[in-house]
């Protein structure tokens, strides 16, 4: 079955459905997400790719990222992706959004209106290996360490959303509520 994808201006705004993979050919702008979830010793958890992945594969990336389905709600969206691709749910808050867009190697283009949440958890996951093939709770400075000293492990959104807001200020938020 082919997904799709809310092909959204630059307000967010509905414009269209598109095809997923076509969306991401054409690069045009649609909704999506990022999850950051933190353990109680304020520990994220990341995830490493799936090398079957339609782009990125094998790369370090956040909690869990993805799409809303069309007349799906971003808010159950969340959740709905978190359980299939890491096996746990947790209670999420958005925090803030941005839009970024880039192109790679095999021609795709990632631009998306991102919705930033977070959450905090100490269950252990139980990824779904299409999704991930592995993960592991990291402390904030060494991975911005890691991701200064070896950026081409990492997703470039991964990168894009710690420029944007600060792995401290999403701990920090996932704590406050």
């Amino acid at each position: 079955m082919e997904e799709k994808v809310i092909v959204v201006d630059e307000n967010d705004n509905e414009i269209g459905i598109g095809e997923k993979i076509k969306t991401h050919k054409e690069g045009k702008l649609h909704r999506a997400f990022s999850i950051f979830v933190f353990n109680s010793e304020s520990k994220l958890l990341i995830q490493k790719r799936a090398k079957t992945k339609y782009h990125s594969g094998g790369l370090w990336a956040n909690t869990c990222c993805s799409h809303p389905r069309p007349k799906e709600p971003i808010e159950k969206a969340v959740h709905r992706k978190l359980k299939q691709e890491m096996g746990f749910d947790c209670k999420l808050k958005e925090i803030t959004t941005f839009i970024y867009k880039v192109k790679f190697d095999n021609s795709l283009f990632e631009h998306e209106y991102d919705h930033i949440f977070v959450g905090k958890s100490d269950e252990t996951p139980k990824p779904n290996s299409e999704e991930a093939e592995n993960y592991k709770w990291i402390d904030i400075e060494e991975l911005e360490k890691d991701m200064q000293e070896n950026p081409a492990k990492y997703t470039y959104w991964l990168k894009a959303a710690i420029n944007k807001t600060a792995l401290e200020d999403l701990e920090q938020s996932a704590t406050r509520w």
